[in-house]
This record gives C-alpha cells, structure tokens and sequence, in this order.
C-alpha cells in the first residue's frame, strides 16, 4: 500500500468517538482493530525504509571512511515527514478501508 499519498492529520486532531465506534457498536473493539493495522502499517513503513537505506550501506571497518550521504539523509526525513501510522490507520477505519471479521459471528 502506497502511504505516502494518504490525507491522514499530521498534527493532532479530535475524532468523533461515536464516528469511530459505529461500524462495531463497541469502542474497545475498534480502537483494537485501528490498534493492529497501525502495527501492520508501521512494519511495512520500517521493512520500506530499512530497505531504502540499505542502498547506502557501505560495509567498511575504518571510522575514517564515515561520511554523511546527502540521499540517505533526504529518504530519512522524509520518512520522518509522513504521519503516524496512528493517524493512518484511523483515517482508513473511518473511510471503511479497513476489513475486519469477529469469528464468533461465522
């Protein structure tokens, strides 16, 4: 999934919690279902930017040769500039991206 063309709130912001309860009538369950997609979300963003930075990997032993790599400073921050995956995965659970199932149901 492609997180960096999101619109989710970099800065704080209020949710309706009767918004955010609605699709399963308990709060506790959808603050836990946004809980483990924000997980999911973050295992991805750092599995990307490990590999990202892999690229610039130099595998030298003398702290001589330690230089700073203008590209690998650039792809860190802007890393650091996305939202939270908190804040992504509310605003997916809200626009009903998110697919969920209870096995008490089935």
């Amino acid at each position: 999934m492609d997180y960096k063309d999101t619109n989710a709130a970099i800065s704080t912001v209020t949710y309706d919690k009767n918004e955010i309860e609605a699709p399963t009538e308990n709060i506790y369950e959808a603050i836990s279902i946004i809980a483990k997609r924000a997980n999911q979300i973050n295992a991805d963003l750092k599995k990307e930017l490990v590999d990202k930075l892999d690229e610039f990997a130099t595998y030298n032993d003398s702290l001589e040769e330690v230089f700073e790599n203008k590209e690998q400073i650039e792809v860190s921050k802007f890393y650091e500039r996305l939202p939270k995956p908190t804040a992504i995965a509310v605003e997916e659970w809200l626009n009903e991206k998110i697919y969920y199932r209870t096995p008490e149901e089935e």
